[in-house]
């Protein structure tokens, strides 16, 4: 028997922002009725093919062909009427409308005067959400109900748009179980009424349970494609990161770097139990003086979650955190700076640096209630710390009065540590504190890591860079699905065991995705 026609074909599909090649001749298909998974690292495109898919981006170069024809969607609007239903992982429908307007919203049923039609559209939403296992009002805003709710109110509003292609991204990021064994029944649903279902998510066990056939994107380009099955989770993890797996095993046991001397032994940070509902799940993690701990993981695993957890940044259900022996009190940002914890963001532009400021300004940003005296700030000191930290890390800047946003993404990502340091903390949190800078900077930053280990600091180091990840690292706690599921010490700490650790991830699989897997 001939296979089913292609619902989407993607021939050499690329796109380009200032700077950057988001996706470089990508080629994708779908057929009806099929469970794609998309997967990749975070910068590999995965987005960007999405945005190019449904009508957000136009393609610099490339065909996109739905059901037998050439489209080119100018919006997202437009992709959805065609046939093509998104659901995002972060619920792009409105709060303050009904939760029945939102499920129809731009297709409300009309009475005979051309009216919409509430009794009929209430009545209907109640049944539509009723098979989805949400009983709620519908009459209520959007925002009285919780995050897993919201999510799914938005699969039924894209399953009951007649589409032939739903692309789902990250969808059990905000569920519980119970709502993940409904979204699993209705993707069996959608995939026996011959729709295609694009599946974006890091989790594993969800992949190898719901997808028959995959493809990797890493830096912009497709590195795999085909069944899912015939590729074990230890090649999987290899494709994504970008690392040979017969060089990972002809490494064996090798530690690159020397281990950093711990100054004492016991930990200057131990967090235990850390819970965030849907983020982190009993998360503990210790470290000492003078030691580097490194966080392993794929994106999504909870290493972000983790450092924000720790530092106040994401408020925690459960958990506790002693810095020096002494309890955290509160879980607020603040009390986490004062307590001597300091976290490097990953995204430096937005959590980071303020461009609009200069290196001065930024560096002493978080230290200026410490350098004033009844409101006002001594400009002497400031000068001194600046004019330290500037030539201790080496940042290179016209002046101290030069705009941070001017600045390489290396002197950048120094400004900001420099912030930090100036707060003389315990504590250094680094999320991917290399990504993003030329080879030069990102030597230098790791070389700082390095000295400030050695002066006693405890650095806990997340890091998408499975080399800059072992070689930095006196230990390795590996993340999957927010909850941890191995630790590496000593000449266990090679890639080969690391991404075996994140391959395999020790924890019982989830109930409904043991069903999936063995579901008819």
């Amino acid at each position: 028997m001939a296979p089913p026609a292609e619902v989407l074909a993607v021939r050499g599909l690329s796109k380009t922002f200032p700077g950057v090649r988001a996706l470089d001749d990508v080629d994708l298909t779908l057929h009806p009725g099929e469970v794609h998974a998309l997967i990749g690292e975070n910068g590999a495109g995965k987005s960007t093919l999405i945005k190019l898919l449904t009508g957000v981006y136009r393609p610099d170069a490339g065909d996109i062909t739905f059901q037998g024809r050439k489209v080119s969607f100018a919006t997202p609007l437009e992709a959805q009427k065609a046939g093509i239903s998104t659901i995002y992982q972060e619920v792009n429908l409105i709060p303050l409308l009904s939760v029945a307007r939102n499920l129809f919203l731009g297709r409300e049923p009309r009475n005979r005067f051309g009216l919409l039609d509430v009794a009929r559209m209430n009545r209907e939403a109640e049944q539509a959400l009723g098979t989805y296992g949400v009983r709620v009002d519908v009459r209520q805003p959007l925002r009285t109900l919780g995050v897993g709710a919201q999510q799914m109110v938005a699969l039924a509003r894209a399953v009951a748009t007649d589409a032939r292609i739903v692309v789902m991204d990250e969808p059990t990021s905000s569920l519980e179980p119970r709502e993940v064994e409904t979204l699993f029944s209705v993707i069996r649903r959608l995939r026996d009424a011959g729709i295609a279902v694009v599946y974006v998510s890091h989790r594993l066990d969800e992949l190898y349970a719901m997808c028959s056939t995959v493809t990797v994107l890493r830096d912009g380009r497709r590195v795999h494609h085909g069944r899912l099955a015939d590729l074990d989770r230890l090649a999987l993890v290899s494709t994504m990161l970008g690392r040979d797996l017969g060089d990972v095993r002809e490494e064996g046991a090798t530690k690159f770097s020397g281990d950093h001397q711990a100054a004492g032994t016991r930990p200057v940070l131990r967090a235990e139990g850390l819970t965030v509902p849907h983020k982190l799940h009993e998360v503990s993690v210790s470290i000492r003086p003078g030691e580097v701990v490194g966080l392993g993981g794929l994106l999504g695993s909870g290493r972000t979650e983790t450092a924000k957890a720790i530092s106040g940044a994401l408020a925690r259900s459960s958990g506790e955190i002693t810095v020096a022996g002494a309890p955290l009190r509160g879980g607020s940002t603040p009390a986490a700076i004062r307590a001597g914890i300091s976290l490097l963001p990953e995204d430096r532009k937005s959590e980071g640096i303020v461009p609009g400021l200069s290196v001065r300004e930024n560096i002493a940003l978080a230290a200026l209630p410490r350098l004033s005296r009844f409101g006002l700030v001594s400009e002497a000191r400031v000068d001194s710390i600046v004019d330290t930290f500037v030539k201790r890390l080496r940042i290179k800047a016209s002046s101290p009065h030069q705009k941070v946003g001017e600045l390489s993404g290396g002197n950048q990502q120094k400004v900001l540590l420099a912030r930090w340091l100036a707060m003389n903390p315990k504590v250094l949190l680094l999320d991917e504190p290399t990504r993003g800078i030329d080879v030069g900077a990102k030597a230098e930053v790791q070389k700082l890591v390095d000295e400030l280990a050695e002066d006693g600091l405890g650095v806990l180091l997340i890091s998408s860079d499975l080399e800059e990840l072992i070689e930095g690292s006196d230990r390795v706690v590996v993340l999957k699905d927010g909850a941890v599921v191995g630790e590496l010490t000593g000449d266990d700490v090679t890639e080969d065991k690391l991404m075996r650790t994140i391959a395999g991830g020790g924890e019982p699989v989830h109930d409904a995705v043991k069903e999936a897997a063995t579901d008819g």
